[in-house]
């Protein structure tokens, strides 16, 4: 059963409240499939020409590496933060075999979108699948609720590391585990904030928050979580990302700039990886 206690409810920010608002960006060419990642593009020819197939499978194996760096799955509790249009967390249940899965968005519309287009899975399995309102730096869940949380391509929006650690850890049982994967900057050398605002306009809008990432990794160990990690995945990422758009909005295309700020050094794609200890 999913709960829903009372806490602080966080205000959504002016940026994340306008991109996800009145339009899908599921339905956009530059996604497609209702997935809102960059992809994983390691199991794909990106040399040839990419087809749509192509890019939803991109989208779902990045959901598909992040999950396959947790323990065994089967008849555990997961919570997803930041879960969009609910089309990873759909996969996830379908294919790794949760017992309950609940997918959080700070995003009142992501909410009725995932729970629009899961319509026929939440009917067949409401016990397993659920979409709850709140935000990732005020979780509205019972302590030690979940023995997996995971976040595919949502960090980046966080406007508070440290409550986000400190609630990954709240929410997680002795001994469960977190994966977090996102775009993050390389490290805090100064001027990198500017630089990616200078190129991409999700960083002056203030959409993206130029996080360093060992700063995500520091909330999370003063949190108390153990064993944390981050692994560049960024040869799987960036190139197939970069040919994608491309495809889709033509060689001048502002979103290209990703690969250019990735070759300056200044931004990678990571997956973050902790432990709540056993007690």
């Amino acid at each position: 059963m999913i709960r829903e206690p009372e806490r602080e409810q966080r205000p959504i920010p002016p940026a994340v409240q306008e991109a996800y608002g009145a339009d899908d960006l599921g339905t956009k060419p530059i996604f497609a499939g209702g997935f809102i990642n960059f992809g994983h593009w390691q199991a794909i020819d990106i040399g040839s020409g990419l087809s749509h197939e192509d890019r939803v499978r991109s989208q779902q194996d990045m959901y598909r590496h992040i999950l396959n760096a947790l323990p065994p799955t089967e008849q555990r509790r997961a919570l997803e933060v930041g879960s969009g249009t609910g089309a990873g967390t759909a996969l996830a249940l379908q294919e790794y075999g949760f017992a309950q899965l609940t997918g959080l968005d700070i995003h009142p519309r992501q909410i009725e979108r995932a729970r629009q287009s899961n319509s026929r899975l939440l009917a067949e399995r409401p016990e397993h699948l659920g979409f709850v309102e709140g935000a990732a730096e005020s979780m509205p869940f019972d302590d030690e609720e979940f023995d997996f949380l995971y976040s595919v391509e949502a960090a980046q929006h966080f406007s508070d590391l440290t409550a986000f650690g400190r609630e990954t850890a709240r929410v997680l049982r002795p001994g469960g585990h977190a994966v977090i994967a996102s775009f993050f900057t390389t490290d805090d050398t100064p001027g990198h904030a500017e630089r990616l605002a200078e190129l991409l306009d999700c960083y002056a809008n203030g959409l993206d928050l130029a996080h360093p990432v060992t700063h995500v990794v520091d909330a999370l160990a003063r949190a108390g979580l153990t064993q944390t990690r981050a692994t560049s995945i960024g040869p799987a990422v960036w190139q197939g990302w970069d040919r994608w758009i491309n495809h889709v909005s033509g060689p001048d295309a502002w979103p290209r700039n990703f690969l250019r700020v990735h070759e300056e050094g200044i931004l990678d794609y990571y997956v973050i990886t902790a432990t709540r200890p056993a007690d």
